[in-house]
């Protein structure tokens, strides 16, 4: 489990078909390495990865085919990764809930700068639409939490199907992480909220199992499809 604070940027050499050597070039590199031991996760641009040998300065992790098609390790190797250690019990948790199994790749659309904050959007390439819809795009909501290389964001604005999504990234945020080094048209690597996963999950299940529908409750009307719970029932109903 990992928060989306980012610690230190790396490169990365692959080593055969599976296997890439870590290097901790930026940041905080002694905090990555201090206590790196062989059998640690690490995340590296929010790719959960097993420590299998140290190194000097750095490390060495495998990637099974799942993360090398799932994620943009497969794709690219060039520039700087973020890297971020595993949560340690009693550690602050100052981002969200980040599992580092990444659920597909985005495409950046756009960046400009604000007074306050640099504005990014982003949407799905061509070629992963389909996983896109199928896995991020049910989790995309205004102000949620989501994480792009391993960085844990909120979402300022999106579309109501969720074939687009844009964070406002803090000076601090945008200069200490690969972000600024993205480019219209880069790949980047996104998570979308475990719990708003395991909220999708549990009421997908409920409404497609033989119980009969959830009853009204407090007065709250009974739902019989996930299309009728809407920010306005929510809200209508005493949720903000």
């Amino acid at each position: 489990m990992f928060t989306g604070l980012i610690q230190a940027l790396g490169t990365l050499q692959p080593l055969g078909q599976d296997q890439f050597q870590i290097s901790c070039v930026l940041g905080d590199v002694n905090f990555i390495l201090k206590d790196l031991a062989i059998g640690d996760s690490v995340a590296v641009d929010g790719v959960c990865l097993t420590v299998v040998d140290i190194r000097d300065r750095g490390f060495i992790a495998t990637a099974s085919p799942e993360t090398l098609n799932r994620t943009k390790l497969g794709q690219s190797l060039e520039g700087y990764f973020n890297l971020e250690t595993s949560l340690r019990a009693g550690s602050k948790l100052g981002g969200h809930f980040v599992t580092g199994h990444v659920d597909g790749v985005g495409c950046l659309q756009s960046v400009f700068p604000t007074a306050t904050s640099w504005e990014m959007r982003f949407s799905a390439p061509a070629s992963a639409a389909t996983i896109w819809q199928r896995q991020i795009a049910p989790y995309i909501v205004t102000k949620g939490s989501i994480a792009i290389n391993g960085i844990s964001l909120t979402i300022s604005d999106c579309d109501l199907e969720g074939r687009w999504f844009q964070v406002a990234v803090i000076p601090h945020s945008y200069q200490e992480t690969n972000l600024k080094d993205l480019q219209p048209g880069s790949w980047v690597n996104i998570e979308a909220d475990i719990l708003g996963k395991y909220v999708g999950k549990f009421l997908q299940s409920y409404l497609k199992s033989n119980l009969n529908p959830l009853e009204s409750y407090n007065n709250i009307p009974a739902i019989s499809t996930l299309e009728e719970i809407t920010p306005e029932f929510l809200a209508e109903h005493g949720f903000s």
